[in-house]
């Protein structure tokens, strides 16, 4: 049975940067720096699904907040 083949029982946590951007991350190891917990763990394909519900705008949290400001001082 090769790498790809095998079943993945490794049990997630979404992670969240500062920039509001989502990742999952191995629940039983530290997070990395910079990354929080985001309130979910569980199988990746449950992960993977919370994160396509909550993530809804891509852009990072910078980028929003600029825009935001050139709409406000149009």
């Amino acid at each position: 049975m090769s790498w790809d083949e095998k079943e993945d029982t490794t049990i997630y946590k979404v992670v969240v940067n500062h920039e509001e951007q989502y990742s999952i991350w191995p629940e039983h190891r530290e997070n990395a720096l910079g990354w929080r917990d985001g309130g979910k763990s569980g199988p990746k394909s449950e992960c993977l699904a919370f994160i396509k519900e909550v993530w809804t705008d891509m852009r990072p949290l910078s980028l929003r907040k600029k825009m935001d400001e050139a709409e406000t001082n149009a």
